[in-house]
């Protein structure tokens, strides 16, 4: 047996094994922080790019978004893009070779929201016109939007723009005799009218539960064409043209971007100051009638695309540039004769079938009973006068369109009521009772969205 420890020995050695436990702790401790470096080392490797994996988007036009993977180069040597690649959006109308030869393709879209349709009983108050009675009128009825007046045929823009397009332009009167001789013009003031503040519009009637759908006219401005005359509709000889049909008013063109795109810029104007949806008025060429018989020239006609084929491409644009990346829906007034006649629909450039295809949100057909010639056949059935029967006339327009509007992906049909009267014997007087037998025939039509129509946005004895 060996020597037995003193007591100065055992306690040397507790020290030196205390001391080797500290040093192996030591080491424990920096293997278990290295080891944790290690991992966000590679965590943020794989944020970074690192990833063998790339993620690509696809969307229909419903906006219903589809996330899929696909494998990456291995050998790539570059790292690869950390922005996203732009969504895919699948269009309802077929491709139009002519229209991506005369245009270029469709604008590329960053992301698709979802729209934020809005189930729509709106009245029309022109430039926010009669507000608080309107709005008490909202209190006591189903009425739950406003349709205001953004930009319009004579008064530029209305509200408090900062577009600088519209900056240095002028507000033009045009005046002429029936005849369309004596042509006059007067400078009435700036483009942009500021006639109210938009926000606070907005503020008031989301304030009373109330939805703000802007209107913005499109290619009737003349002073719009005054301006910018090489905006303008021109004959073959580069005249800038006047339309009998129109007031003799001039109308810029269709087919130009430049126009398209001063739209667009009023419409995400508004939506940035709360607007709830985007309406496009006068979203058609004027009917073509001049004094001289002269036509409106637009190009070859081999190389030139439709008129249809302008609108529905104006609507494709403007939907992925307004509509695609906010959620706010896009929706056009057509002419409610379209809905019967191909004809009309051709020499405006509406397609009833293919114009709530191009993505809007909804189309808006103006179906005022008043509006249509002494003896229409609607759906089969001839109106020697057709005001007097506000009922038959809107069930039949809208029945007359429904196979078009029932197409796979079709925009939400909401129609305009008439809610004015004319003068003279062809003509009634236009109550509560003739506006609600519109609205009835809408409803047993199949459909549920309306918006009335009075240009004075007065709807006393009109709606209750």
């Amino acid at each position: 047996m060996g020597t037995p420890l003193t007591k100065q020995e055992k306690i040397g050695r507790i020290r030196l094994l205390r001391k080797v436990i500290v040093v192996l702790f030591g080491l424990c401790v920096l293997l278990f922080l290295a080891d944790i470096i290690c991992g966000i080392v590679l965590i943020v490797k794989h944020a970074t790019g690192g990833s063998s994996k790339e993620t690509t988007v696809t969307t229909a036009i419903t906006s219903q978004v589809i996330e899929s993977t696909e494998p990456s180069d291995t050998t790539e040597t570059t790292p690869p893009e950390t922005t996203p690649a732009g969504v895919e959006v699948k269009e309802l109308l077929p491709q139009n070779d002519l229209a991506e030869t005369y245009w270029g393709p469709l604008p590329a879209v960053s992301q698709v929201k979802e729209v934020q349709h809005n189930q729509v009983k709106g009245i029309y108050v022109a430039a926010a016109m009669r507000m608080d009675t309107n709005i008490e009128l909202a209190k006591k009825t189903d009425i739950n939007a406003f349709v205001i007046d953004l930009k319009d045929e004579g008064g530029g823009i209305l509200f408090n723009s900062d577009n600088e397009f519209a900056k240095d332009m002028k507000l033009y009167n045009f005046k002429c005799d029936k005849d369309g001789s004596n042509k006059t013009w007067n400078e009435t003031g700036s483009y942009i009218q500021s006639a109210y503040n938009l926000e606070n519009v907005v503020q008031k009637c989301h304030d009373n539960g109330i939805k703000v759908i802007g209107r913005i006219v499109c290619f009737n401005d003349l002073s719009l064409a005054k301006n910018h005359p090489e905006m303008a509709i021109k004959d073959a000889s580069g005249n800038i043209m006047h339309f009998r049909l129109e007031g003799y008013h001039q109308f810029v063109s269709p087919y130009d971007p430049k126009v398209w795109d001063f739209l667009i810029d009023i419409a995400n104007e508004a939506i940035a100051k709360g607007v709830d949806e985007i309406q496009f008025d006068y979203v058609r060429f004027p009917t073509i009638s001049t004094k001289g018989g002269e036509k409106p020239y637009f190009g070859p006609e081999d190389t030139t695309p439709s008129r249809i084929d302008a609108i529905n491409r104006f609507l494709q644009t403007a939907r992925r540039k307004i509509q695609d990346p906010t959620g706010i829906p896009v929706t056009a007034d057509v002419f409610g004769i379209i809905l019967s006649s191909e004809l009309d629909g051709k020499l405006i450039g509406q397609g009833w079938s293919t114009v709530g295809l191009t993505g809007v949100d909804a189309v808006c057909p103006m179906l005022y009973p008043s509006h249509y010639a002494l003896n229409t056949t609607l759906n089969g059935k001839t109106f020697d006068k057709p005001d007097f029967y506000p009922y038959d006339v809107m069930y039949n327009a809208l029945m007359a369109g429904k196979e078009s509007a029932s197409q796979q992906g079709y925009a939400v049909v909401r129609p305009y009521v008439q809610a004015f009267s004319y003068s003279g014997s062809n003509y009634q007087n236009y109550t509560v009772t003739q506006v609600k037998e519109e609205i009835r025939a809408i409803y047993e039509a199949g459909y549920s969205e309306w918006i009335l129509w009075n240009a004075a946005a007065k709807y006393d004895n009109r709606y209750n």
